[in-house]
């Protein structure tokens, strides 16, 4: 359930809110245990999931680093090649 959360910090272009929103409602189904909400729970749930991504986004505008900023595209691409090796075995 939490594969689809990645990091965020120090990329170029920086995270979109799209993004963000993403990795917030992944994190809050991990700790609900929720892959779909009952009515009864919706409204509860769409706001933590908008509370825990604005404070990821102010996390991230918070955050300083003297390293470079890594290349999504080659960040991608060392993701694939550890994937195909793991799943070639």
């Amino acid at each position: 359930m939490c594969r689809n959360i990645r990091t965020l910090y120090n990329f170029e272009p920086p995270a979109t809110e799209v993004e963000i929103r993403a990795a917030a409602l992944q994190f809050v189904r991990k700790i609900t245990g929720f892959d779909r909400v009952s009515k009864a729970n919706e409204v509860a749930f769409a706001d933590a999931v908008e509370r825990v991504a604005a404070v990821a986004s102010e996390l991230l505008g918070a955050l300083v680093t003297e390293a470079a900023p890594k290349n999504r595209e080659e960040e991608a691409a060392k993701a694939r090649a550890r994937a195909a090796e793991r799943f070639a075995k």
